[in-house]
């Protein structure tokens, strides 16, 4: 009885979180197949150690904690030699058809921006304003306290507001102003 229950839950972990955690992972990591690769061996070890996710804490934290340490590894280990970055494109097809697909539609000039950051700020974004955690989850799911997360939020929207792809003045294309009145 308790193997049929483990794939239940399993399957309800998949259901609930996968897509969404391969979402998430395609934002840190900039590459699908890295994200998939990542987000298939952080359910894996969640599935393993899932008896140390207390009865009355929350998956959502400890699960993107999981994945964000994959993540981690991966940026650290396996991929610094390669270009990670993936195209805005590949983003969209990761999108689900629930309420998510709306909040997904990253412009170009997003996805480069956020591309620019640091892994440590990038990720505190992603799992801020792309996972919908809270400042509280977000400082399980990185292992940091709120203090910091709340302080490496305020640094990326700083970084983010200053970068050159998503200021508001001057032309995005390469025309210039002459050129458009002539």
């Amino acid at each position: 009885m308790e193997g049929s229950t483990d794939v239940n839950d399993l399957e309800g972990w998949l259901k609930e979180c996968y897509a969404q955690s391969v979402r998430t992972a395609f934002l840190i990591l900039g590459n699908r197949l890295d994200a998939e690769d990542a987000v298939q061996e952080s359910f894996l070890r969640a599935w393993k150690f899932r008896a140390s996710l207390a009865k009355e804490a929350s998956l959502k934290p400890w699960l993107y904690r999981v994945v964000v340490n994959t993540c981690n590894s991966k940026l650290r280990q396996e991929i610094p030699h390669r270009d990670r970055r993936g195209s805005a494109e590949t983003l969209a097809s990761l999108t689900t058809s629930d309420e998510f697909a709306g909040r997904v539609a990253l412009s170009q000039d997003v996805m480069s921006a956020l591309s620019d950051l640091p892994a440590h700020l990038r990720i505190v974004v992603v799992l801020r304003y792309y996972a919908d955690l809270s400042e509280r989850e977000i400082s399980i799911a990185i292992d940091r306290k709120q203090g910091t997360v709340k302080s490496r939020l305020n640094e990326a929207r700083r970084r983010l507001a200053e970068h050159p792809a998503l200021r508001p003045e001057g032309p995005r294309d390469s025309t210039t102003s002459e050129e458009a009145s002539a």
